[in-house]
């Protein structure tokens, strides 16, 4: 059983031991959508699993230290830490392809967790959200030039996990994790680049999986 499967089993011993509302209960305690939890608890390979990373670990061994005991040491940054008039954002596991798409594992990241003024915040998305619900990635890959470069890093609202009409998503298809416009016409739904060198295509809803919506992005340029 590999570290993420392990994971995964603890989050449905806790769930269980919960019972009914049980991950309700735990979304609730770690600032998330219900839909977020039962993603966790998705068996590998189900389209739309989210896998339990390192941040995700920490934050439910601070909420369920019982449960997750071993997990408090993974990460020394916790979210009662953020000074006040700050928001804190956290990684979402694994990179975001710009190009033909990356594999959702184990990337090297640009940042694993960012503070945000709150003025700033809400000058940004015009609220101020829940803890919890906007998470980073890094994007990976040319076809988002020049709206995303490389490397930029993404605010996603995961509280988005359905088509809200055309915009910037990012998205799960075919096991690939990357960050898309989608736009729906009248003979389907077309994933387009910004890049106009890489082709738009038409895909099967009902094979994509919509992880949140793309808000913000911010990089390091040279001048």
């Amino acid at each position: 059983m590999d570290k993420y499967e392990h994971r995964r089993a603890q989050l449905k011993a806790l769930a269980d031991d919960l019972g009914r509302g049980g991950v309700a209960a735990i979304a609730a305690k770690i600032g998330k959508d219900a839909s977020y939890v039962s993603r966790m608890l998705y068996e590998p390979g189900k389209a739309g699993r989210k896998r339990i990373g390192e941040d995700t670990l920490a934050t439910l061994a601070h909420a369920f230290p019982d449960h997750f005991g071993d997990g408090r040491s993974v990460s020394p940054v916790l979210a009662t830490e953020t000074p006040p008039g700050y928001v804190r954002f956290h990684l979402l596991e694994g990179a975001a392809g710009m190009g033909v798409g990356v594999v959702n594992q184990d990337f090297p990241e640009v940042m694993q967790v960012m503070e945000v003024a709150e003025w700033e915040v809400r000058r940004k998305l015009g609220f101020l959200p829940r803890p919890g619900q906007i998470q980073i990635i890094t994007g990976r890959g040319p076809s988002m030039r020049p709206k995303i470069e490389d490397g930029d890093i993404v605010w996603i609202d995961t509280a988005v996990d359905y088509f809200d009409g055309d915009d910037y998503y990012l998205i799960s298809y075919d096991g690939e994790t990357q960050i898309k416009m989608l736009q729906k016409r009248v003979d389907g739904m077309y994933v387009v680049s910004a890049n106009p060198d890489f082709k738009e295509w038409r895909c099967e809803p009902d094979e994509l999986s919509i992880q949140g919506r793309a808000l913000v992005h911010a990089g390091f340029r040279r001048f």
